[in-house]
């Protein structure tokens, strides 16, 4: 154990010595730049006397210092061989002499070389600007020989393959002197050669070459723009030096008379212009002639009249805004013309506005007068108005015109009028003068108030809460004041001895309708009634129009079963024979709903099923049957549930709980009952039970009548009672049936099977024609009214 490290140590020391024995010795190399991969730098076998035999077995590496590995050793033939491309530039980024330094490390025994690989820089890079665009901006100015520094060019290259000079493209006017730095960096300065003119060439465009002293040489370029500076070296001179303008006299304040136009080819604040009279030019000019001094319009300042002024003469100077302004200047003369220069006169002499729109045709309502301070053809004048208009002109006397109403006049088609009287003058060119008079009209009661429809059909949903706006009926008078003020009212109208007034409320003022009561589909379906808006004037004038209310059905009633009936609970109880055939009809579900057609379509669905194997519901009949025969393992107790759902949203139900036992005796089905067979015993309790009902009940129902029949006289008000007719509930077999009336609108036939006395059966079938009403009334059999009541009570099932 104590022989392992004892060894180490001297491994350690063998190690370490030969580090010191091979540390002092270098082998340099020296390789150009971008060599192929591949490319064999030397043979480190032979240079460092190594057995090529040997390499593998010594584990021969190669340790680079850098970031890559560059270099590799072909363990095979020992040369040190290119592995990737070396880039100096990349390798070396500011150093003149690039080194490479390396380690190859051989065990048993350990010895390492260090080597140094020199990269040798290569022409692989063009010269560049770090500004591809130079500018410059150059005052026209500017003395000959001015220099202007340059941006130098940069060369990663080394050497004589670094920048060699520069040289710029042809030019008259420029030229570049190359410098030398310390460093031994070039630069050059542009000169200015030739003295520059802005307005022969404001831009120049001129190319620096950077070249290197490579082989081949290299070269990079940059663009020069050298943008010429202005200077106010240039007089503004008009078009012409003199301007001979004819004008008519009474020419309008303000109107052009001439626009002067001066240029200066400087530019900037040397080029812009002001313009202004010189000294020589009169007062009198001045007043009656204004200079705009930014753009040389000359416009008229007062009025010109030919016999006070016939030539105007000025002399006008154009002066550029620089600092040392430079000026030139021409001369304008004017000639006035003669003119027929005096306008019509036209005057109201009376006007009556404003007037009522029903005023006659022909009826004056102003009184104009003309005249012409000219003479001859220039004196005489034409009157007239425009021809859309219904007024007319018609001259009463010399130089007197009556305005007249020459058509029938609406307010509502146009509440005023702009009438403009235009006089013209016969001179050439002829002269005018023109007058408008407002005629405002007053309004007159002769609009009848307007529903935008004649007939208002408003669907209105059962169950509305009362108070409920139904429509705002709105009508429109376009005539003003208190004769467009409108009234709303219903038109009494009386239905089953109730005032429309006390099922529908307007709002007198903006005609909004209300329901004054909560309206029930399944008694009231519709009301046809008239609504009259009235307006305010003297007399008044009406329109009524028609409002047919359509009351929408909510599915707001719950189906009622109504066979098989149950009078003792919840739960009604069958006994089937065991021996029943398979498709035997064992009950029938019927339920009815008062809702519409829509909401009162009624589908059957199992809820519970002790076996489903056994027995089948139809959804839309509800009718239940056998699906097989009953064998010795089925239970003797079947329990079924059927839901009977209607057809609305949300879906109202109800539901029925039946609970069949089976016996052996042989007991026929409702399929089997199509005879009336009677055998029950005439003396029996139940019959007499069932004479004192009947008794019972007819003396209720003739007290009932009597009860409706004064009521009736009375006339008292309607309110959500049940139909007349409403749906019967039908009786089971084994159970007591209530009395009652079955109404329906169905299409289909209802099979209505009732109870079976304890002696006898009885089997009723009304078949009814399809599409037309039917009433079913049940044969009461019970013991005593208030027991029939209690059990129609408790059989009736309700789930929504």
């Amino acid at each position: 154990m104590e022989a392992q490290p004892s060894m180490k140590y001297i491994a350690t020391f063998v190690l370490v010595s030969a580090v010191v024995y091979t540390a002092s010795s270098v082998t340099h190399y020296s390789i150009p730049e971008e060599m192929e991969v591949g490319s064999v730098v030397a043979n480190l076998a032979a240079d460092l006397g190594i057995d090529v035999q040997t390499l593998g077995m010594r584990k021969l590496r190669l340790d680079i210092l850098a970031n890559k590995k560059y270099l590799d050793v072909n363990k095979d033939t020992g040369e040190l061989f290119i592995l990737e491309r070396i880039d100096r530039e990349y390798v070396c980024t500011s150093k003149s002499v690039c080194y490479l330094k390396l380690e190859v490390i051989l065990e048993n025994p350990v010895r390492i070389f260090n080597i140094e690989l020199e990269i040798m820089d290569i022409n692989d890079n063009a010269p560049y600007f770090r500004r591809d665009t130079i500018h410059l901006d150059v005052s026209e100015s500017t003395s000959v020989g001015e220099r202007f520094s340059l941006s130098n060019a940069v060369d990663p290259d080394i050497g004589s393959n670094s920048i060699k000079g520069y040289y710029l493209s042809e030019s008259a006017n420029f030229d570049i002197e190359v410098q030398t730095g310390r460093d031994g960096s070039k630069f050059a300065d542009l000169i200015l050669k030739k003295s520059l003119d802005r307005e022969e060439q404001a831009l120049h465009n001129l190319i620096l070459t950077a070249i290197d002293g490579g082989v081949p040489a290299r070269s990079g370029t940059a663009s020069i723009i050298v943008r010429v500076l202005d200077t106010n070296d240039n007089t503004p001179q008009f078009d012409t030096d003199s301007y001979t303008i004819n004008l008519t006299e009474n020419a309008p304040i303000g109107s052009l008379v001439v626009k002067l136009n001066a240029s200066d080819r400087d530019e900037g604040s040397n080029a812009d212009i002001v313009y202004s009279y010189s000294l020589y030019t009169s007062e009198k000019t001045q007043q009656t002639f204004r200079l705009n001094p930014d753009n040389g319009e000359i416009r008229v300042k007062e009025m010109i009249n030919y016999e006070d002024f016939r030539i105007y003469d000025m002399e006008i100077i154009a002066t550029d805004k620089a600092v040392n302004s430079l000026s030139g200047k021409c001369k304008v003369k004017i000639l006035v013309t003669d003119m027929n220069d005096n306008h019509p006169e036209i005057s109201i002499k009376s006007l009556s506005s404003p007037v009522k729109e029903d005023i006659p045709v022909n009826t004056v309502i102003a009184v104009v007068s003309v005249s012409d301070k000219d003479s001859g053809e220039n004196g005489q004048v034409c009157i007239h108005i425009s021809d859309h208009l219904p007024f007319a002109l018609k001259e009463s006397s010399d130089s007197y015109y009556e305005l007249i109403v020459s058509e029938p006049l609406d307010r509502e088609k146009m509440p005023e009028y702009d009438i403009t009287i235009t006089v013209t003058d016969r001179g050439n060119p002829p002269l005018s003068d023109n007058e408008t008079i407002t005629l405002e009209l007053l309004d007159v009661n002769d609009n009848v108030p307007q529903f935008p429809q004649t007939f208002y059909t408003i669907p209105v949903m059962e169950n509305n809460a009362p108070g409920a706006l139904l429509s705002s009926l709105t009508a429109i008078d376009p005539d003003l004041h208190e004769n467009q003020y409108l009234v709303y009212f219903i038109i009494e109208k009386e239905i089953v001895n109730t005032s429309m007034s006390m099922l529908f409320s307007i709002n007198p003022e903006n005609g909004n309708l209300y329901a004054l009561k909560t309206f029930d589909y399944e008694i009231e379906k519709e009301f046809l009634f008239h609504i009259e808006a009235r307006d305010s004037g003297v007399p008044p004038l009406n329109s009524n129009v028609t409002v047919h209310i359509i009351i929408m059905d909510q599915n707001d009633n719950t189906p009622v079963i109504v066979s098989p009936w149950r009078a003792h609970g919840s739960v009604v109880e069958e006994k089937i024979p065991r021996s029943t055939d398979k498709g035997t009809l064992i009950a029938k579900v019927i339920a009815i709903d008062s809702d519409s057609v829509h909401n009162s379509r009624i589908t059957y669905q199992f809820l519970q099923n002790t076996d489903t194997t056994l027995f089948s519901l139809d959804q839309y009949n509800g009718e239940i049957r056998t699906m097989r025969m009953f064998s010795y393992r089925d239970s003797r107790h079947q329990r079924l549930v059927v839901i009977a759902k209607d057809n609305g949203e949300p879906a109202l139900s109800a539901t029925v709980t039946i609970k069949l036992s089976t016996v052996e005796t042989a007991l026929k089905t409702y399929a089997d009952m199509t005879e009336v067979p009677l055998e029950y015993d005439i003396f029996s309790d139940l019959n007499l039970y069932l004479v004192i009902g009947l008794g019972s009940v007819s003396f209720l129902l003739l007290i009932t009548i009597l009860v409706t029949i004064v009521l009736k006289c009375q006339k008292p008000k309607p309110s959500k009672a049940a139909p007349p007719s409403r749906n019967s509930v039908i009786s089971e077999r084994n159970s007591t049936i209530a009395d009652s009336t079955l109404v329906s609108n169905d299409a289909y036939w209802y099979s209505l099977f009732l109870a079976e006395t304890r002696k006898g059966k009885l089997v009723v079938r009304q078949p009814v024609p399809k599409g037309s009403r039917y009433i079913v009334s049940s044969i009461p059999r019970s013991t005593g009214l208030t027991e029939t009541s209690d059990s129609a009570a408790s059989t009736l099932q309700y789930s929504k």
